[in-house]
């Protein structure tokens, strides 16, 4: 199995965090059912203070890879994809860092840069410039799509919320050029007391590594 590519976990996890931007600006146009949908599913990601479950990630290619995820709101995520992948993705609350074993690199971004902010957010915002331009209904659940009003060539992402209970079964983030890369949540539940050590990623080269010489 051919592990995903640094741009493929971007976008998977990317939209998730994009799963707080589909709930922004623009609300107000909505049919009422609609915007109903829409609170029910910002009060749920809301409520998600600490959770746990599995997840398995789609690309363009069709290409499957599975992993665990761990999540603890305000600020702190952390996406493990299994062997022989060897991505691991983790927010601490002030940075994001994306390390692969088999290629050796680390990457780490402002977290408030990212969009993972808006998810992690103690306060799921409602008036932040996306617009949402889709809410549709299915047997047993519905989906909430949207884009960043500011940066329409970015693509969009859809969410999408099973019922019965209510719960956020998985997204889909789609580019410009219209390649779709899905994460699909399984077994996602809501839980507590979670070690603070799975949210810390340091760096595991070489300080001098990577470094610009002086």
């Amino acid at each position: 199995m051919t592990p995903p590519s640094r741009r493929a976990v971007s976008l998977g996890l990317a939209s998730l965090v994009g799963g707080a931007l589909p709930f922004t600006a623009a609300h107000a146009a909505l049919p009422a059912d609609d915007q109903a949908l829409v609170d029910q599913a910002v009060a749920y990601l809301e409520g998600l203070s600490e959770a746990r479950g599995r997840f398995v990630q789609t690309d363009a290619r069709g290409q499957q890879v599975p992993g665990s995820l761990y999540l603890k709101r305000p600020g702190k995520a952390r996406f493990d994809y299994d062997p022989p992948a060897g991505l691991l993705v983790v927010s601490d609350g002030g940075r994001v860092s994306i390390a692969n074993s088999r290629l050796k690199t680390f990457d780490s971004y402002p977290l408030m840069a990212t969009p993972l902010s808006l998810f992690l957010a103690r306060q799921i915002r409602l008036d932040r410039g996306v617009v949402v331009t889709r809410v549709s209904r299915q047997s047993d659940g519905f989906t909430v799509t949207a884009r960043d009003q500011k940066k329409q060539a970015e693509g969009q992402i859809t969410l999408a919320f099973a019922d019965s209970p209510l719960r956020l079964i998985g997204w889909t983030v789609t580019d410009a050029q219209g390649a779709s890369t899905r994460i699909q949540l399984t077994k996602l539940e809501k839980t507590s007391g979670l070690a603070p050590s799975l949210f810390v990623l340091k760096d595991p080269r070489p300080q001098n590594v990577g470094r610009p010489r002086m």
